[in-house]
This record gives structure tokens, sequence and C-alpha cells, in this order.
């Protein structure tokens, strides 16, 4: 009998009791989204050098491409999305590419040089970024890429031959005339 007393009792008070007065548990993280960046038409986008990550060098913000993400750094935080324009999500730390871009990348890219080399960076569309990014990482292409830097000769071979000239008499190695003797 006491246990029907019980049951009835508990049942009552379920069936009583006020919805507010239940349980509820809601968390919730406010992560903002970055700005969206307007672009007049689709980006061009350059390859850093010595790696397979381009970039939207001709706007303020870093906009990435790597591995089929555009990714963006805002507010201290990483984002990432499958298009360049909308759809960004919170990425909750940096992605790994990120460590091998040099700080003064955009520096390099405004001046033309790329580790003291003259850099002529090549422009490549999105479209054809994201449509053959798959093959191009298959085929190990960016290991294949000059990526528009010419290396310039070393100014110490330049002196060293210079320094030569001047000891030695002789113009090269190929021409064992003295200079005095040359025709002009």
């Amino acid at each position: 009998m006491k246990k029907l007393i019980c049951k009835t009792l508990l049942l009552t008070l379920v069936v009583l009791m006020p919805a507010s007065a239940m349980a509820d548990v809601r968390v919730h993280i406010n992560i903002p989204l970055p700005l969206p960046i307007l672009f007049p038409a689709p980006p061009q986008l350059v390859v850093i050098p010595d790696t397979d990550v381009y970039a939207v060098a001709d706007i303020r913000e870093d906009i990435f491409f790597h591995a089929g993400w555009w990714w963006r750094p805002w507010n201290n935080r990483w984002y990432r999305s499958r298009y360049h324009d909308r759809g960004w999500a919170y990425y909750p730390h940096a992605p790994s590419f990120h460590r091998n871009i040099p700080a003064d990348w955009r520096h390099n890219y405004r001046s033309h040089t790329w580790q003291g080399n003259r850099w002529e960076p090549q422009r490549s569309s999105h479209q054809d970024i994201q449509r053959n990014w798959s093959t191009w990482q298959k085929n190990k292409h960016w290991e294949k890429q000059r990526y528009g830097v010419y290396k310039s000769v070393k100014k110490t071979v330049v002196r060293n031959k210079v320094k030569h000239q001047k000891n030695t008499g002789y113009y090269s190695k190929h021409d064992r005339r003295p200079r005095e003797g040359r025709a002009r």
C-alpha cells in the first residue's frame, strides 16, 4: 500500500509540475563571423613561393587558398570556407600551412622580391586553382615550379671574378691573353 501511495504521489508531482521548473541547460558560445569582403570580380591569386599556398594579394585582408579551403584570419581567430566570399565558419586553431608563410610576404609581393631575388608573381584565377587543386597535389605541381622567382647571380661570385681579373690580368679562363694585348 505504501508503494502505491508513493507512486501516485510521484506521478501527481510530475504531471502537475510546471514546465519552467524542469531542468533546462543551454550553452551558447557566440563567436562572431568575419565581415564579408565584397569583390567586384572573382579574385586573382598568386602562389606564395616555396609553398602550395595561394593568396589574394590585392586586398588588405589576408585570404589564403590551401587544400581546397579558403582561409581567413580575423580578430585573432581563423575561419575557413569552400567559397571566397561566403560561408565562413570558425576554425579552432591556425592552419598548419600558416607557419610556412613569411610575415612580410605582402611587402615582398609589392616590391617584386623574394628572398633577395626578383619575383614576378604569376596570377591564377580562383576557378583554375579550385578545379585543379587535387590533381596538382597528386602530381606535386609546386615542387616543379619556380613561382616567378628568378635567382640572381650571387654577388660573391661576381666579386671573385673581378678580383681574379685584376690579380691575373686575364679577362676570363677562356681568354688567356693579357688585357693589354687584346685587340679592341
